[in-house]
């Protein structure tokens, strides 16, 4: 009865649902958008605001602060020169923008790997370029005290001390939106070099070292396969992306890519492998070529969108090496999205890219235990924000599980960061 509740409301709520008592400002219209719970609008123009990628940590431990980046055009690549802010909201004072310092390494999906150090209450971390190299920046919030370390950072381990990074001028060739312009790709004209891969990084000493090669992955054998995914495997280049550590930080998940001409839709195909942080023990995750976004939902198993027997869908797959996995949400969960698991892992938090001639990002919940979708907003996405600059919203969840924040154009300011309360629905109001 109460979900019944909340979509009758939903049926004539509109984006000025007020705020709860807690809430510091009344919210603000987006224009042609509809939300179902209490919303705000956290960022202002004239400049833009967004954070990026759904599985970083934006959120200090406390939930008063959040992190965004800020930049002053939209609607076109970085150039190397072009300079974000990197800042937070305190929600405690009205909202107000802190700026922490400045990045020349960022793209449009990902941001400058902005993100708070897992075990921290008080450390961020953000990637930016320094001469020729790249770099990231660990910055106290409080005291200001901040260290340079000579390597970028794609992801961090649960205790915050270990990082993997990954060849961003690589990247940047292959996946524009997702690597950082400044710095050519020195193994350009190579299809998987030997000395570029995924890099185990030491948050304490700065020490790097290559763990995994793209040549060691583009020489695994793979199984026996007329699918077109596999066509290009050794004859294009290859390169890694979406790194994540699992929820106790003994394993992480890559993806491997290579360029594929035979498949026009994306322009590449995908594997998806996990490993040891040693980089010895691989093993094939998700061997059927479509692998595209996930989470961990505890150390042994991964939510991804995939296609298994013919049937895109989110599955639940176990890290065995089986390539196997269990459909989440079937007929619910139907289109790929970012998708997160709430504390308890009792609830996911989802989205969409947009749908229909409205052109709506649609963010919501799916309850696992009775199988409910319920929608906490939908958001218009103006055609303009398409390829590489687009604005996927992204959904990212507080520390206590009641609050989302999402990168949205709001009107005429372009992308800026929106907040939902979703405390009454998950049952913590």
């Amino acid at each position: 009865m109460r979900y019944l509740l909340i979509l009758v409301c939903s049926a004539i709520t509109l984006i000025s649902c007020k705020p709860t008592a807690s809430d510091q400002v009344e919210a603000i219209a987006v224009p042609r958008s509809t939300t179902y719970v209490p919303t705000r609008v956290l960022t202002q123009g004239p400049q833009h605001h967004w954070f990026g990628y759904y599985d970083k940590l934006e959120f200090d431990p406390s939930g008063r602060y959040v992190l965004t980046a800020q930049v002053d055009f939209e609607g076109r690549s970085p150039k190397p020169d072009d300079t974000i802010r990197v800042g937070m909201i305190d929600l405690k004072q009205n909202d107000a923008w802190r700026e922490l310092g400045t990045s020349v390494a960022w793209g449009w999906q990902q941001g400058c790997m902005l993100q708070f150090i897992p075990g921290s209450a008080s450390k961020v971390i953000w990637n930016d370029r320094e001469e020729d190299r790249f770099v990231s920046h660990i910055k106290d919030i409080h005291t200001g005290e901040q260290q340079t370390l000579p390597f970028p950072i794609y992801t961090l381990s649960p205790d915050g001390k270990t990082a993997l990074s990954v060849d961003f001028e690589r990247i940047n060739d292959l996946r524009p939106g997702y690597g950082y312009a400044g710095i050519p790709d020195p193994n350009e004209d190579q299809l998987a070099p030997e000395n570029a891969g995924i890099y185990r990084c030491d948050l304490e000493t700065g020490e790097k070292e290559l763990i995994i090669s793209i040549a060691q992955m583009n020489a695994m054998n793979l199984k026996d396969s007329d699918d077109p995914a596999f066509i290009d495997f050794r004859k294009e280049k290859n390169w890694f992306n979406h790194l994540l550590f699992n929820t106790d930080g003994s394993r992480f998940v890559f993806l491997h890519r290579w360029k594929t001409p035979s498949n026009p839709k994306s322009g590449f195909n995908t594997l998806m492998y996990s490993s040891d942080l040693k980089g010895e023990d691989i093993r094939l995750v998700d061997g059927s070529g479509y692998t595209s976004h996930f989470i961990w939902r505890d150390p042994e198993h991964l939510m991804m969108w995939t296609k298994q027997n013919e049937k895109e869908a989110f599955y639940v797959f176990k890290d065995d090496g089986s390539d196997k996995g269990a459909i989440i949400g079937e007929d619910i969960m139907i289109y790929n999205g970012h998708n997160t698991y709430l504390p308890g892992n009792e609830w996911v938090l989802n989205d969409t890219y947009p749908k229909g001639e409205e052109r709506h990002q649609r963010v919501y919940l799916f309850h696992i235990p009775t199988k409910k979708r319920i929608p906490i907003g939908d958001f218009y996405a103006p055609p303009q924000y398409k390829g590489e600059w687009r604005c996927d919203t992204h959904p990212r969840f507080s520390p206590d599980g009641t609050k989302v924040v999402i990168d949205c154009p709001v009107g005429e300011t372009g992308r800026q960061l929106v907040m939902m309360d979703i405390a009454a629905i998950i049952g913590q109001d």
